[in-house]
């Protein structure tokens, strides 16, 4: 993560996986989180290889300001 070390990150959920079998599967991840106060997206990358009870986090990186919600969003109509 770039910019301050210390901060904290709150996770809010995940927006997108797509997964990759090689030797195990790779999950590629979109992340909503809070980081100072703001939602932000995060892509990540987790091979797991669950055989070898073995879970490695390849890349985590941001990926820009989490867009607001809006009503049709939410599956909300108006009138």
């Amino acid at each position: 993560m770039v910019g301050n070390q210390n901060a904290v990150v709150e996770f809010l959920r995940v927006v997108e996986a797509k997964e990759q079998v090689v030797a195990g599967t790779l999950h590629h991840l979109v992340i909503e989180a809070i980081d100072a106060g703001k939602k932000k997206l995060y892509e990540a990358k987790v091979w797991v290889k669950p055989w070898m009870n073995f879970q490695e986090l390849q890349e985590f990186k941001h990926a820009g300001d989490s867009p607001q919600l809006t009503p049709s969003d939410l599956g909300v109509k108006k009138g």
